[in-house]
């Protein structure tokens, strides 16, 4: 059973770095392509950014190319979102997420996902 405990969250300015760390158990880590996923409040799931399994290609929302980057220690079980920049609008909670080897429409992933873990909420606050 795939179960992953998301960290790293917490309150910075506009501007200001965080780094995420999401740690995968119940499943082969390294044969699937983790995703990360972000709920900002009254909002739906919106994928933020992705990492393929093996070849490591790496997939980011528009808004946070450039900002964002996402990175993964197979012998550890961990994928990385380091944040740099942040807006306001990178507010919201963070979760990782897996499926399959490859990121081909992981921003549909939450569509078919019916439980989460507990997430790292980031707030972006002046």
């Amino acid at each position: 059973q795939f179960h992953f405990v998301e960290s790293g969250g917490g309150e910075v300015l506009p501007g200001g770095s965080l780094r995420l760390s999401c740690t995968a158990s119940g499943f082969t880590m390294k044969d699937y392509a983790i995703g990360w996923f972000r709920r900002a409040p009254g909002k739906e799931f919106e994928g933020v950014s992705c990492i393929t399994a093996r070849d490591r290609f790496t997939y980011y929302v528009d808004s946070g190319k450039g900002r964002f980057t996402t990175s993964r220690d197979d012998s550890r079980n961990m994928v990385f979102l380091q944040m740099n920049r942040l807006k306001f609008e990178d507010t919201g909670v963070y979760f990782c997420a897996a499926e399959g080897s490859d990121c081909a429409g992981y921003v549909e992933w939450p569509d078919s996902f019916d439980s989460w873990g507990q997430g790292t909420r980031v707030t972006v606050s002046s």
